[in-house]
This record gives structure tokens, sequence and C-alpha cells, in this order.
């Protein structure tokens, strides 16, 4: 017999998916926000598609590196030697790949900035994951405190 406690494979792989396709809305649109702000300074208010269109495969791809291969380094408890090793070799990765394909004319000083501006991203998210680990937490030891009272009480009233 199944139980149905027990995540499942398919559930497990789900959850990886949701977080991948997160991750790369999430890093796409941080990408994007840079690179736009870059054309508006460089007096430029058109953006490349073929550059969107590579920045957010490129998302993807790093994505399911981080998930599958890095530890899901930025939903990670605490930052440590792996935390960072994960954000610096994806930021370094991005930063190269940004020179490479020219999204900011090969320019070393932005291409540098962006690798900046993303490993400043990983830590707030990083961050951010870690403050939404505390809430739920705190959420659930409520509601598992309301439910050993409400427990005892049906137990109290059955005696």
């Amino acid at each position: 017999m199944k139980d149905k406690n027990k995540v499942s494979l398919w559930e497990k792989y789900l959850t990886n998916e949701i977080g991948i396709e997160f991750k790369a809305c999430l890093y796409f649109f941080a990408i994007l926000f840079y690179y736009c702000m870059y054309r508006l300074l460089t007096d430029s208010a058109e953006a490349g598609i073929l550059h969107m269109a590579e920045m957010i495969l490129i998302c993807y791809i790093i994505g399911y590196i981080q998930v599958y291969v890095l530890w899901n380094f930025d939903e990670a408890d605490s930052i440590g030697g792996r935390e960072v090793a994960g954000v610096a070799v994806c930021s370094l990765v991005y930063g190269l790949l940004s020179y490479i394909f020219k999204w900011f004319e090969r320019s070393i000083p932005v291409t540098i900035g962006l690798i900046a501006y993303l490993v400043l991203t990983y830590i707030c998210v990083i961050l951010i994951y870690r403050t939404k680990r505390r809430i739920d937490d705190k959420k659930l030891n409520e509601e598992l405190a309301l439910f050993k009272n409400e427990h005892r009480q049906v137990q109290d009233t059955d005696r």
C-alpha cells in the first residue's frame, strides 16, 4: 500500500520544475532590468529580442544546473562554502555569457557590474528564502500548537 503522506518521485520532480521556472523568471527579470538600464544609459530605448531570448534560455539552463548540480544553493538554510561557490560560479557564467553574446557590447566594466549586481541578487534571494522558511516554520508551529490544544480538549471531553 502506498503511503499518501510520503512525497512521490513525481511530486519531487514537479517541485523542482516549479522552482526552476521561478528561478529562471526571477534571474531573467534581474538581468533584463540591468540590460534595459544599460540601454537607457547609453541613449538607446531599444532592446534586442535576440538578446532577451539568449537571456531567458541561459536562465533556464543555469536554473537546471542550480537545482540538479549545485545543490539548489540559493535556497540553502545557511551560507557556507558551497553557497558562496554557487553564487560565484553562476554570476561568473552569466557575466561570461553576456560578454560572449555581446549584451553590453563586450564592455568589461559593464560586465563586471552585471556580475556584482547578480551576486547582490543571489544574496538577496538567499536571505528572502531564509526569511520565508522562518515565517513558514512559525506558522506551522502555531498550527501544531492549535492542533494539540484541540486534540487535548477532545481527549478531555471523551474522559
